[in-house]
């Protein structure tokens, strides 16, 4: 059971907020960046819109990410919304220490950052604003350019796996 908070807030502990949120299902996007030190990418289940005056998207990155410090120096990167079929790339996104690019055709964005050939949708993003949130850093993204490349269904992700919709 939780420990009770200050103002008589419940504190939840890591594994129920967890849990909690598990129950809700989000999309996965792939955050990718050409770097100085080649490309960078990792997978985000944290994405969503935030304004379509201007085109403005969110998404949060863990202050233990390896990748995001190098993908954030640059100041731009990619979003792919992934399909249904992309669950290993998923993975292998998720991998610390992977060799994330290699084995897979890809495609570059205007600014030349690398894209999934056969991505859902993409968008290019610059960074608009950085913001501490917790363990994560909330990023707020202006999104320049984009395109809808394919019409499979998304990659979804709930209670800890990926799920299909059914249609």
């Amino acid at each position: 059971m939780a420990e009770q908070a200050g103002a008589g807030q419940p504190a939840l502990n890591q594994r129920e907020f967890r849990d909690i949120l598990g129950r809700f299902a989000t999309g996965v996007v792939l955050v990718t960046a050409q770097t100085p030190g080649g490309p960078a990418g990792m997978a985000v289940n944290s994405f969503t819109s935030v304004s379509l005056d201007p085109p403005l998207v969110a998404l949060c990155a863990a202050h233990t990410s390896t990748t995001w410090p190098a993908i954030r120096a640059g100041g731009s990167f990619a979003v792919t919304i992934l399909g249904d079929q992309h669950a290993d790339l998923c993975r292998l996104f998720s991998e610390h220490g992977a060799d994330r690019f290699a084995g897979r055709e890809w495609a570059r964005s205007p600014s030349g950052h690398p894209l999934p050939a056969d991505g859902v949708a993409w968008l290019e993003c610059r960074l608009a604003a950085i913001h501490p949130a917790g363990d994560h850093e909330l990023v707020i993204a202006s999104a320049g350019e984009g395109a809808v490349t394919d019409t499979a269904n998304p990659l979804v992700f709930h209670a800890g796996r990926f799920r299909g919709l059914v249609v």
